[in-house]
């Protein structure tokens, strides 16, 4: 019997540096003490909004933008990470 060998293609994931905003408003119901910590609020409000809608909930409006910019406009840091992603082998 012949076989012929399974070709394995190794596919590089093409990336790139994209600027995003998102803009979301919602009606939330929640103890007044938890928004009073400013490190908190924004996680405590993204963690309440991707719960999903319920009695303590209403969304209002949500938009998001994102566009892909020249990976020069990024950071050095983001740069290099991007380099090891383009030479990473997996």
């Amino acid at each position: 019997m012949n076989y012929d060998p399974l070709e394995f293609k190794v596919t590089t994931p093409e990336v790139g540096v994209y600027e995003c905003e998102v803009r979301l408003k919602f009606r939330l119901i929640e103890e007044k003490g938890a928004l009073s910590n400013p490190e908190q609020l924004l996680e405590l409000l993204l963690d309440a909004y991707s719960c999903g809608v319920d009695e303590f909930l209403e969304p209002i409006e949500s938009t998001v933008k994102a566009e892909e910019i020249s990976e020069f406009t990024a950071s050095p840091q983001m740069r290099r990470q991007l380099i090891r992603l383009r030479n990473s082998k997996e």
